[in-house]
């Protein structure tokens, strides 16, 4: 008997490429992109920046990437970063800002990792010769760690007000932002008018490959492209790759609500599994739980993969599963089944 392929919800980062994204891929025209002339990343680029209404765009490998360029060019040594303490930028980028900027990290406790204005303003350094001078505020939209949570806009911009006052700049790690704006009345447009930069992912749920971009104004693209070549960042015929980014930007979004749906549905059967002390709110397609004490974290983990299910510990008694556009309803099905039974 042919044993049943295993449900993968570790991460969204797990997807394969789509017929129609390897098929775009195998089309796409490519150069050297280190000299400016891949003709298909310049397209990505272009449509990134119009997109959120913003000058220009760069793609990079990866979201720390793009993450650790931006806070690079709106900062200089000795400054200090504001973000939440669930922030990326802050637990899984390897401490990249104090080595890639030589930056100090104020952190907060937000709300599922989201600041408010007020954790803003209550965190800027006076003018002191022995503190940090207090420069970007960096918001994750949605927060991995916080269970997928979205911000509200209005919340945003009254950060963003803060931030005009005070002249510090703002930064946003939207690696799932697309995930947010499903949920949302916003735009990317909406976001471009806040941020001095912003980070997006096109690996996580819009399904590509690889690839991320950060998007600003030409100015500190112009810086940004320096960065990214230090860092080891410029590809060659990337345009294989851009072409997945651009068929993922306009043939992925519309279905991330699918996901969404799913995720919820997962989040309803874990309020009544025998195993969960507690559920986040389930807002996009992330659901993170909390085990009591029915199974040791090793134990659970192999007793779903025994199951057929993979799913990633985030911390100590702290479980994560993550939808995708290869976790389809037959699968969510037999999860569910999965839950109810352990």
């Amino acid at each position: 008997m042919a044993t049943k392929k295993l449900i993968d919800l570790r991460s969204d980062t797990v997807t394969k490429p789509t017929p129609g994204m390897l098929q775009a891929m195998l089309e796409a025209e490519v150069g050297d992109d280190v000299f400016g002339e891949d003709p298909t990343v310049n397209r990505l680029e272009r449509k990134a920046a119009g997109l959120f209404g913003m000058e220009a765009a760069l793609f990079c490998p990866s979201g720390t990437m793009t993450n650790q360029i931006g806070i690079k060019v709106l900062t200089t040594p000795l400054c200090e970063v504001i973000c939440d303490r669930l922030s990326h930028l802050y637990l899984y980028e390897g401490g990249g800002l104090a080595f890639n900027s030589a930056v100090s990290v104020r952190t907060v406790t937000g709300d599922r990792g989201r600041l408010k204005a007020q954790d803003v303003l209550d965190n800027i350094n006076p003018e002191d010769v022995h503190l940090p001078v207090t420069k970007v505020v960096t918001l994750e939209n949605t927060c991995n760690k916080g269970g997928g949570s979205c911000y509200d806009f209005s919340e945003i911009k009254k950060i963003h007000d803060a931030c005009r006052k005070h002249d510090l700049r703002l930064h946003l790690d939207g690696a799932r932002l697309f995930n947010a704006l499903t949920e949302s009345k916003q735009t990317p447009k909406d976001y471009g008018k806040i941020f001095d930069t912003i980070s997006i992912c096109l690996s996580k749920g819009l399904g590509a490959p690889a690839g991320s971009l950060l998007i600003s104004s030409a100015d500190n693209i112009k810086n940004a492209r320096r960065v990214r070549k230090v860092l080891g960042g410029g590809m060659r015929q990337a345009g294989y790759l851009a072409a997945a980014g651009i068929y993922a930007l306009d043939e992925h979004v519309k279905r991330l609500k699918d996901d969404h749906a799913r995720a919820r549905q997962i989040g309803n059967a874990l309020q009544s599994a025998s195993f969960a002390e507690d559920v986040l709110p389930v807002e996009t397609n992330i659901v993170i739980f909390r085990l009591n004490n029915k199974y040791e974290d090793d134990a659970f983990l192999a007793q779903l993969k025994k199951n057929g299910i993979l799913a990633v510990q985030m911390s100590a008694r702290l479980m994560r599963f993550v939808t995708h556009l290869d976790f389809d309803d037959v699968m969510l099905e037999r999860v569910v089944a999965v839950l109810r039974k352990m």
